[in-house]
């Protein structure tokens, strides 16, 4: 069955590279197999469906865009040799990024080829017998709609499409809306309760729904000077989250980053997500990302270091600081930071005991010490101390995270800007840098809270809002003080301590119309740049249709 799928999948690819806009690819049924049941045919039709999850939110593709164009992350041009990459990190932070960027182009055909594979599962699966179906064809048709969503969001289109043979209707604007909620609303009453991590459930199309409504004022008029936000999409708003709330399915974790630890595959905060445990041979990571390349997680790994990846900007950060100053917020919210151990120089630390700490890195960095490609021992445990820039070979270069962080020499040094490790290092890898089997979170709990917030703020209930801001600030452990006051801006710091580094702060910051907001390296106020341009091989691709795919305004 494996190698059926593989070659499959391998095949569906290659004919997506050939043929991505108008998503026409040829049918390979698994269900023809000579010698399958037909419960190992549906699975094998549902499984495409969902594989292309974890290639989406890999670090250069939905990370690069939904968060290295917003205030959360800068990608600066590393000691002048790492990340450079033709420019595209600063043109995606300074939002000059065109049509012709390579990670724009990832998002395009990772999103495309799952409306493809979702439409090759619905022709299939209703021949099936399999007691399944009529769930898969839900889920298989649901996905079809999240993919849709994404393009939505970030490209402006979507995709109409039934029949594997034949060509996508291109919509846009609110017939694209109204499509994508159409389905999603289609399918909810067919999906489970509850399906397994990595699956979309009921409670998951509720949260997507949540997110739809919440956002369709942008949706609707995607450059209007103020986005209007009907009374009846909060109140739906509200409906789904309510719903979702009122399973009592789903908990907030009072540890806050054991939402983002390697065994999350069980979270209760979690309601939909990208599975990734390590038997799945998952892939994220977001884990070493932002770390500095010398820093080393994983004392069985002398070759897995971070990348010197983004940091966080500045601003972002003084939003932590102005919200408990003259405290540190270090002290005071738990999901600034988690202090997992305390390190003084040439310290001795047996391996079990080694765990990096977590959240927001700032200051002097102290870890693992390697020379000559090896780590230093204290008999069977291993030396940690201060950290140098050894692997930039920079070794009097301390690896001591600055807040400044820009576009100059100075500023894009290799130990510029705090770094954030949310994400968990998989103890599993056989590398250190696979199997990165922290779950990456779609929808979860607290989400939901803020979702509901924000719909009951924006029809003038600001105790409701208020009320469910607290609850997210009350749940974890050692909990952040109780807000007294609730307004738009408040939520939208609130949205950004809760969920810093997982993908929703572009989005965020259109719909809170603070996308033209000028910070770090950043002053464009086009509203243009609110979508990104369609792919240039797309448009290319689609040139022999006239009129069928034309670019967004602006590129």
């Amino acid at each position: 069955m494996k190698k059926i799928l593989i070659s499959t999948l391998s095949i569906l690819g290659l004919l997506l590279l050939n043929s991505c806009t108008d998503l026409t690819e040829n049918v390979l049924d698994e269900a023809s197999a000579s010698g399958l049941t037909d419960k190992q045919a549906a699975d094998g039709n549902l499984a495409p469906v969902y594989a292309l999850l974890p290639t989406l939110f890999t670090h250069t593709v939905y990370f690069a865009i939904q968060e290295i164009s917003t205030d959360e992350a800068i990608l600066p041009y590393r000691g002048g040799t790492d990340w450079g990459d033709n420019g595209i990190y600063v043109a995606m932070h300074q939002h000059t990024h065109g049509s012709t960027d390579p990670n724009l182009r990832s998002n395009w055909l990772v999103l495309t080829q799952g409306i493809s594979r979702a439409v090759t599962a619905l022709s299939t699966l209703p021949a099936n017998k399999d007691s399944n179906v009529k769930t898969y064809i839900a889920e298989a048709r649901g996905m079809r709609a999240y993919y849709n969503m994404l393009l939505l969001d970030l490209f402006g289109v979507v995709f109409v499409k039934d029949d594997p043979q034949g060509f996508s209707e291109v919509r846009r604007g609110e017939a694209a809306y109204e499509y994508v909620k159409s389905e999603l609303l289609a399918v909810e009453p067919d999906l489970l309760t509850t399906v397994g991590a990595g699956r979309l459930s009921k409670a998951g199309a509720w949260g997507l729904l949540a997110r739809l409504y919440l956002n369709a004022a942008v949706y609707r008029d995607r450059y209007a000077a103020q986005f209007t936000f009907k009374p009846d999409d909060m109140d739906k708003v509200t409906e789904y989250c309510d719903k979702i709330i009122g399973t009592g399915q789903y908990q907030l974790s009072k540890d806050y980053f054991a939402i983002f630890n390697s065994d999350n595959n069980t979270n209760k905060e979690l309601i939909f997500t990208v599975d990734q445990r390590a038997e799945l041979n998952g892939h994220n990571r977001l884990a070493y990302f932002s770390l500095s390349g010398d820093q080393f997680p994983l004392p069985a790994f002398p070759a897995a270091n971070g990348t010197d990846g983004p940091a966080i900007t500045p601003e972002f950060y003084r939003t932590w600081v102005n919200a408990y100053a003259p405290q540190d917020p270090a002290g005071i919210d738990p999901r600034f930071f988690k202090q997992n151990w305390t390190v003084p120089a040439d310290s001795c630390v047996a391996e079990a005991n080694f765990n990096m700490n977590r959240g927001i890195l700032r200051g002097q960095q102290y870890g693992l010490l390697r020379v000559n490609g090896a780590f230093l021992r204290c008999g069977t445990n291993y030396r940690v101390g201060k950290l140098f820039n050894v692997t930039r070979n920079k070794s009097t270069l301390p690896v001591n995270f600055t807040e400044q962080v820009n576009y100059t020499v100075a500023g894009s040094d290799y130990s510029t800007g705090f770094r954030v490790l949310k994400y968990e290092f998989s103890k599993k890898s056989a590398s250190g840098r696979n199997l990165g089997d922290a779950d990456i979170s779609i929808v979860r709990l607290a989400d939901v809270y803020l979702m509901r917030a924000e719909a009951k703020l924006r029809k003038g209930d600001a105790a409701a809002a208020l009320a469910d801001v607290n609850t997210v600030r009350a749940a974890r452990t050692s909990p952040a003080p109780a807000l007294s006051t609730m307004t738009l801006d408040l939520l939208l710091r609130e949205r950004g301590f809760e969920l810093y580094w997982e993908m929703v702060r572009r989005t965020d910051l259109i719909r809170f119309g603070k996308y033209e907001d000028s910070w770090t390296e950043k002053t464009n106020t086009d509203k243009q740049k609110r979508i990104f341009p369609i792919p240039q091989t797309a448009i290319d691709g689609a040139s022999n249709l006239p009129g069928y795919l034309t670019q967004n305004p602006g590129y």
